[in-house]
């Protein structure tokens, strides 16, 4: 599990990829204001608009998430923390006047820039 990227995932750079092809311009690993330690996937700072792109093993994905068999009572701990984790920085850049657009790494690129793009032009 240490191996496992946190940044520049294929979906990620997919996503950043049509953004960028649109001639749009972004920040990666944003830092969420009033959390240090958490970052935005895909920042649009004059926007306001935070993109997280979900992991669907650690952030319990409802089509693909599975649950290891050892351990298994840490790894539910550990994934409800998880869950905590992203509903308190939803909460934190909303009250920070940000908008919050999480998406699972399954979803098509496509389908995920043009919501971001509907999201961006009102």
């Amino acid at each position: 599990m240490a191996r496992a990227r946190r940044a520049d995932t294929a979906p990620e750079l997919a996503l950043r990829r049509i953004l960028h092809a649109h001639r749009l311009r972004y920040r990666v690993g944003y830092p969420v204001p009033g959390a240090p330690r958490r970052s935005i996937d895909i920042a649009f700072t004059r926007a306001r608009l935070a993109i997280f792109i979900d992991g669907c093993y650690w952030h319990g994905c409802p089509q693909h998430s599975t649950a290891p068999k050892n351990n298994a009572g840490w790894w539910q701990d550990k994934f409800a923390a998880n869950a905590a984790r992203d509903a308190d920085t939803n909460r934190l850049l909303v009250e920070k006047g940000w908008t919050v657009m999480r998406v699972w790494e399954h979803e098509n690129p496509d389908t995920v820039a043009s919501r971001v793009l509907a999201a961006l032009h009102g």
